[in-house]
Parts: structure tokens; C-alpha cells; sequence
């Protein structure tokens, strides 16, 4: 008889136990080895496992889950591997070793049970400090230290310095007609750069705040309205006062002088992406400026292509000095290199006169259409896509309708009748393209000239 039948055989002797003491047949009593095997497998830990954390060899662990008792070195050594094993295994200890008493057949028995040593937890150690963990906490000591540091400085390094003017009072003062210099007074930070700025003038004048944040500079008057920008910057952090503080000195002009001229915009050599140029300044002595262009010639005049055809000179534009001496005139361009004269009038016939070189170089293409003179049928491609306002089958415009369109490289345009649809191209005025009252398709892509094509 093997090992295992032995197992059962024992665990029907506890059944018939059981059932003398009034279990209820069939009601399920597993033998001592099958609950140890079973037990351990709900434990999810193999024999080798339970060796190394029991201290019990794998071959008696495995002999008692055989109930193969004959492997174990003797009965005390038995009892102490099943308490301590069932203790491993979360059952009861004495309660196990009952039913190892009965399947052996044994009555109750005052052998010791041998306890076979278990795996004792370390002591835990109090805290302990190395030199080396010493060293890393008086270093993170330091960094913290120099972190705050340098973010107390950060915090007073964000703030900008601040800018006040004592001298003159007000922002607006008025002073003797002879006067031809001003003493500015204010107060900043110490240390600070004090700018202050001259409409008409490439680069402001400075001077550095004394220690206790005062300032103090000269500044030359002229005739008529002197407007002067004074700002403070930190030289640690280059940063900025919020807001420049601006100051106006008068100077009255109680003779008949020729007018005075400033132009702020557009600067000298400027490029525009588009005509609508903005001319800005000052005058003194002057009721009105005016503002007129010359056509210097076409923006790529050495790429090879055809270029368009010399645009008209726009009409000039005047404008009317303000009371603080400011005029603001806008001015249209078409493409190409231009010289802006800006001429003040004053009383008396006296006239000032500046200039200024300007180049207009439209960004991709815009193309204004227009149908003069009757009805036409239009259909547009812009960079190659059918014009989504419009549609792939186009639609019909009557006299005085105007559609702008702009892409990146190209236009092209189909028109049902030529000689009523007007074209004006990055600005520039083409007119009617074709005289006679066809369809016609026009290509455009600057700065070639405009071409015929057969698109549909």
C-alpha cells in the first residue's frame, strides 16, 4: 500500500469519526495532509519557499503533505514541524496536531512538542547618523541656503526701477522765449540710467543716478514746442520703468521763423508689406503739413521678369498741425522704391521740407477686381483652389462690384466678359486687361507680369 493510500485510508478513519460524533454523512473532512497542501497552495508559496521561511526541510515538509510519516526523524520532531508549519500556514496549531493524534490512532499524549527555531524579525535599529549621510545633510543644508538666496535677489531684481520728474513740476510748462536750455530734475533708483528721449534724435542723452536715486541733465531748447520721453533702467537687470514720464517746454516764437519739422514715421529705408503707409511727426510754427511721393523704380528690377507698368504718382495729402505741434497724414503706395517729402507751412510763405526712402514689397498677392461698365461672370483660383466665396461655378457680378483675393503666390481669374472687369494688383491699378467683350482667364503671380492661360 502506498503512501497516499495510506493518506485516504486515515482520512475515511476521520470521516467515520466525525460521523460518530455527529457529522452529518457526506459533509466534507479533508485528511491532515490534504489541508496542509491545500493550505499552502492558497498561500501561493512552493515547498522550497515554505523551507526557506520555516526553516523545515522540503523533503519533511513534503513527507507530512503525503502524510508519509516514516520520513520524519520521530514522533516530537513530527508534532514540532506541524505546529510550526500550521502556524506558517495561518492554521490552528492545536488543532492540527488533534487531528495528527487521531489519524495515527493515538490518544492524547504529553510528549513535548520540539519547536523547531523560527525566523526571528531584526531588532529595529534606532536612527543612526553617519559621517556620509552628515555630509549630505549639511550640504543640502547649503543649497538651500544659496537657493534662497539667489530667489530673494530674483524677487528684487524683477521689480523695475521707478522714474519721477521734480523739475519742471508739470508735465506741461512754458518758459522764456530766449531760452535755449532746460535743467531736468527727478529722482529713480540708485544707480539707475536715466534716457531721455528727443523726437528727431537717433540716440537718447543719459546720465546715471547718484547713490541717493537723484538725477539732474541738461537739455537744449529751440523754438516752439520741445517734447522730451525721460525713462529709468536697472543696469543689474536691464529692466525697465513701467512708464516713461513725459515732460513738454514750450518756448514762445514771437517772431516770424521758418517752421520746424520732426518726422517719427516712417523711418529712413523702411519696407512696407503693404501701401497703406502711415506718415507721423511734429511741427512748430506750421499750420499744416503736405505729403507727396516719387516712383523711384520697381522692387525686383534685376530678377529677369517683366515688370509692371510705372504707377501712377498718387495725389498728395495734407493734414493740419494740431495745438501740441502733431499731425498724422496716411498715404497709399503702390509697390516699388518711393521718396516721401513732408513740407510744413508756415505763416509768412515759410515752408520746411524732410525726405524720406521708402520701399513697399507686398507679401504674396492681393488682387483687387472690379466690374465697371456692365455685368460680368467670374470664377477665381487662388495658389491653385477654387475661391470658396465664389464656387467652382462661379457667379455673375454686376456693374460696380468689388472682390478683393489674396494667396501666397498666385491668382488666377476667369472672367465672361474682359474688357468690363478692372484688375489693381499689390496696389497698382492694370485696368481692363482685354479690350474686346470675351471670356479670357488671367494669371498673376508677382512680380511677373500678368498672362494669359486656359483655365476654365
Amino acid at each position: 500500500m502506498t503512501t497516499r493510500d495510506q493518506a485516504r485510508r486515515r482520512a475515511a478513519e476521520v470521516r467515520s469519526e466525525a460521523a460518530s460524533r455527529g457529522v452529518p454523512v457526506g459533509h466534507p473532512v479533508a485528511s491532515l495532509p490534504e489541508r496542509l497542501l491545500a493550505a499552502r497552495e492558497r498561500k501561493g508559496v512552493d515547498l522550497f519557499r515554505a523551507e526557506r521561511d520555516t526553516k523545515i526541510r522540503a523533503r519533511y515538509l513534503g513527507a507530512l503533505e503525503r502524510g508519509d510519516y516514516r520520513e520524519l526523524p520521530g514522533a516530537v520532531y513530527t508534532k514540532g514541524f506541524l505546529r510550526n508549519y500550521a502556524q506558517y500556514l495561518g492554521l490552528d496549531p492545536d488543532e492540527i496536531l488533534l487531528q495528527w493524534r487521531r489519524e495515527r490512532g493515538d490518544g492524547p499524549s504529553s510528549d513535548p512538542v520540539l519547536v523547531v527555531p523560527r525566523t526571528v524579525a531584526a531588532p529595529r535599529q534606532g536612527i543612526t547618523i553617519s559621517p556620509r549621510v552628515f555630509g549630505g545633510l549639511l550640504l543640502a543644508l547649503v543649497v538651500i541656503v544659496v537657493v534662497g538666496y539667489v530667489a530673494t535677489q530674483l524677487v528684487r531684481y524683477s521689480k523695475p526701477p521707478t522714474i519721477t520728474v521734480t523739475d519742471p513740476s508739470s508735465a506741461v510748462v512754458t518758459v522764456d522765449e530766449t531760452a535755449t536750455k532746460y535743467t531736468l530734475r527727478g529722482s529713480t533708483s540708485p544707480g539707475a540710467t536715466v534716457s531721455i528721449t528727443i523726437p528727431g534724435r537717433d540716440q537718447p542723452i543719459q546720465v546715471t543716478a547718484s547713490p541717493d536715486g537723484t538725477w539732474t541733465l541738461d537739455v537744449e531748447l529751440r523754438r516752439g514746442r520741445n517734447q522730451f520721453s525721460v525713462t529709468a533702467t536697472d543696469p543689474d537687470t536691464g529692466k525697465q520703468a513701467d512708464s516713461p514720464y513725459g515732460v513738454v517746454i514750450n518756448v514762445p516764437i514771437s517772431a516770424i521763423v521758418a517752421p520746424g519739422l520732426t518726422l517719427d514715421q516712417p523711418a529712413e529705408g523702411a519696407t512696407f508689406q503693404n501701401g497703406a503707409i502711415l506718415v507721423q511727426g511734429s511741427a512748430t510754427n506750421a499750420t499744416q503739413v503736405t505729403v507727396s511721393a516719387a516712383f523711384n523704380g520697381p522692387v525686383n528690377s534685376t530678377t529677369g521678369s517683366k515688370p509692371l507698368a510705372t504707377p501712377a504718382r498718387p495725389p498728395a495729402q495734407t493734414a493740419t498741425v494740431g495745438a501740441d505741434g502733431t499731425f498724422s497724414v496716411p498715404f497709399n503706395l503702390t509697390a516699388g522704391k518711393w521718396t516721401l517729402t513732408v513740407a510744413a507751412a508756415g505763416s509768412a510763405g515759410k515752408a520746411t521740407s524732410l525726405t524720406r526712402a521708402v520701399t513697399v514689397n507686398y507679401k504674396g498677392v492681393n488682387l483687387v477686381v472690379a466690374v465697371k461698365g456692365g455685368s460680368a461672370w467670374i470664377k477665381v483660383w487662388e495658389d491653385g483652389i477654387v475661391d470658396q466665396t465664389i464656387g467652382a461655378g462661379g457667379k455673375t457680378y454686376t456693374d460696380g462690384k468689388t472682390l478683393t483675393f489674396s494667396a501666397a503666390k498666385t491668382v488666377e481669374v476667369r472672367t465672361g466678359k474682359s474688357s468690363v472687369t478692372f484688375f489693381t494688383l499689390n496696389g497698382q491699378s492694370l485696368g481692363s486687361l482685354g479690350s474686346a467683350p470675351n471670356p479670357e482667364t488671367w494669371y498673376f503671380a508677382p512680380p511677373a507680369a500678368p498672362k494669359l492661360t486656359t483655365h476654365r
